[in-house]
């Protein structure tokens, strides 16, 4: 097996990651940077974000794997004192567990993002969000399917994917949708609403053969958060958003429902 490990850089994951390390070998696990088929995400959320734009070039061909070491992550399966039991089942050492593993796929977001310089195509595992970065109210038009849907004036947008729909999308009202269902979801940020103005105020979900365009409608300063990335832009022309083709995989070595994930991380 190939392997490759990424840990959030505290103590704690440091010393989980060399363990892992030493355990693999022992097993004969092969590290590797370039084409590992198991990445392995020591951390939380965030690291796993981090993990999967590392290997963002390689995502048809690799699963990814969590061990959360604070608070339950969304995307890890694994406890830090449960790290020897994941390479046991890894090696296939269990007796309750198959060499190959379930491998459960998500669905993503990918973006083409247009400015006076050219376009250039991104993919987002959680979220991409559109905000002002001098405090001004941003407009921008919001077409689905190549007919204006409406003119937005508010805080911003946040646009996410169904595993992201417990993040920022959740704080905004927006709904938590099960992974099997391939759709994004838009969400507005304190839009303004009055006799003079108006959005649609609610959240709304677009299936995969939809897409949605978000065009600048005023020289402005933008901040695009696409899951841990921030771009700057003062040149913006628009953002076209739609179901990725691709979706990323994470390896089950034990079932772990959606449903599961979001009671205990919310109700406990």
């Amino acid at each position: 097996m190939r392997y490759y490990v990424l840990d959030r850089g505290d103590q704690l994951s440091i010393e989980l990651s060399e363990q892992f390390h030493k355990l693999a070998a022992e097993r004969g696990f092969q590290l590797d940077a370039e084409s590992p088929e198991i990445v392995v995400s020591i951390g939380g959320d965030g690291t796993m974000l981090h993990a999967f734009h590392t290997f963002i070039d390689h995502i048809p061909d690799v699963a990814f794997v969590g061990i959360h070491t604070g608070h339950l992550g969304f995307y890890a399966d694994w406890k830090a004192d449960e790290l020897a039991d994941l390479v046991t089942f890894m090696a296939g050492e269990s007796s309750t567990s198959d060499r190959h593993p379930k491998i459960v796929k998500y669905p993503l977001i990918e973006l083409d993002i247009q400015t006076k310089s050219g376009t250039t195509h991104h993919t987002v595992l959680n979220e991409f969000t559109l905000k002002g970065t001098d405090g001004t109210t941003v407009v921008v038009q919001v077409d689905i399917n190549d007919e204006i849907f409406e003119m937005f004036r508010g805080d911003g947008i946040c646009v996410s994917t169904p595993s992201g729909s417990t993040a920022y999308n959740k704080a905004l009202g927006g709904a938590m949708v099960h992974p099997t269902i391939e759709a994004l979801q838009i969400a507005e940020i304190a839009s303004i609403n009055n006799r003079i103005y108006r959005t649609l105020g609610s959240s709304l979900m677009l299936p995969k053969h939809h897409h949605c365009d978000i065009h600048s409608r005023k020289p402005q300063k933008l901040q695009l958060t696409m899951d841990h990335l921030n771009m700057s832009f003062d040149d913006l022309i628009s953002i076209r958003c739609q179901v990725s083709k691709h979706q990323v995989s994470f390896a089950r070595y034990r079932p772990y429902p959606f449903w599961n994930r979001v009671r205990q991380s919310f109700l406990g």
